[in-house]
């Protein structure tokens, strides 16, 4: 079976990807136990409500599997001694150095939990309804499962709370379009999509991951795009109206130290010391074998999103054909193909200094 998606007009998608203004309609669709940067978006978009209409949370699955191989390759290799000057190295990339600060952390790779996509998914929904609680707020009704895996075929995407959700969101009489805020893996977006078609017609998808378009760089380090490859490209392959955010040199300008989290979220609400204890328990950093916070800075990648839609003059944005992907994740341009609008830029400070203000009104 081929799936027929609705082919909006140039008129109507410039329509649906203008500049975000007024009260807007959002899903929110994250990964948000993975790491901590969700839990920042989250809680700032929860403490953004006089702007933001948030009418569901969506857990999506997530899983650091596939680093699982390689990195047990490349620690067998260090620990053995041959990686090193004019010596065979059979994998590339920051295996060999994750693998040594693994061993400099005295931390063995089996240690390290690598959670199925299910079990991702089922951590991420409990998170969110923590940051709810956290922020007094109501997560019954609001807060969904996602799908328990990723996508296997665009003949039988998976069903889930969050799929129906979104589908039945997608489809309420309003004129106003909802924007599906996507700061995870695609899965449960796409198999929306692939379930009723006819939300393209309605949903603006706001997705952050992997690199620009106009750079000459595989995308194979992005998690976001690499865990349901399916997902991803079928956001640039449907004809859905996409804001692509890219995480590679933008999102990842939005980093804050220790001492910001001491002076700036630390004590602000419980949600503030709660964002504080990630930060200082960071699970990335264990994965890792990260042993101390001395002059490092940590990415809060997903905090773009909201910043595109609180006020799109801190994240500028240009309207550009959708590229396709080849086979080893490269952009290849088409100008042939439907608009997409594409973040080029980013104001660090003004996103930190409206995030940092709010939560000193935190419960």
């Amino acid at each position: 079976m081929s799936i027929q998606f609705p082919e909006l007009s140039e008129e109507k998608m410039k329509q649906m990807l203008a500049l975000p203004s007024g009260k807007l309609r959002v899903v929110i669709d994250t990964d948000t136990h993975n790491e901590i940067d969700d839990q920042y978006a989250l809680a700032w978009a929860l403490l953004s409500q006089d702007r933001l209409e948030i009418e569901g949370v969506y857990a999506a699955p997530y899983s650091f599997a596939h680093h699982q191989a390689p990195l047990l390759e490349a620690y067998q290799q260090v620990t053995s001694g041959i990686v090193g000057e004019g010596k065979a190295v059979t994998i590339v990339g920051s295996y060999h150095n994750w693998a040594q600060n693994l061993i400099n952390a005295g931390t063995l790779p089996k240690d390290i939990p690598f959670v199925s996509p299910a079990e991702g998914m089922e951590l991420s929904f409990e998170e969110i309804c923590k940051v709810f609680s956290l922020m007094d707020e109501e997560s019954t009704g609001k807060v969904f499962r996602g799908t328990p895996g990723y996508l296997s075929s665009q003949d039988t995407p998976v069903r889930s709370e969050a799929v129906d959700h979104l589908i039945e969101r997608a489809m309420v009489d309003d004129e106003r379009p909802l924007y599906v805020i996507g700061i995870g893996a695609a899965t449960n977006i796409a198999a929306a999509i692939l379930t009723e078609p006819r939300i393209i017609e309605r949903i603006v998808v706001v997705w952050t991951s992997a690199y620009p378009t106009f750079s000459n760089l595989s995308n194979h380090a992005s998690l976001n795009f690499m865990q349901d490859l399916m997902a991803s490209r079928l956001l640039f392959d449907c004809g859905v109206p996409h804001v692509y955010l890219p995480g590679f040199y933008l999102g990842a300008q939005l980093t804050l130290t220790l001492p910001d989290m001491e002076t700036w979220v630390k004590g602000k609400g419980k949600i503030g010391d709660y964002l504080h204890h990630l930060y200082t328990n960071n699970p990335i950093h264990y994965q890792r074998g990260i042993t101390d916070l001395f002059g490092r800075s940590w990415v809060m990648w997903d905090l773009i999103n909201f910043a595109w839609l609180l006020n799109p003059e801190w994240v500028p944005s240009q309207l550009v054909s959708t590229p396709k992907v080849d086979d080893e994740m490269y952009w290849v341009k088409d100008n042939g193909r439907h608009l997409m609008r594409e973040a080029t830029g980013i104001n660090r400070d003004a996103i930190f200094r409206d995030f940092f203000t709010k939560l000193e009104k935190a419960p």
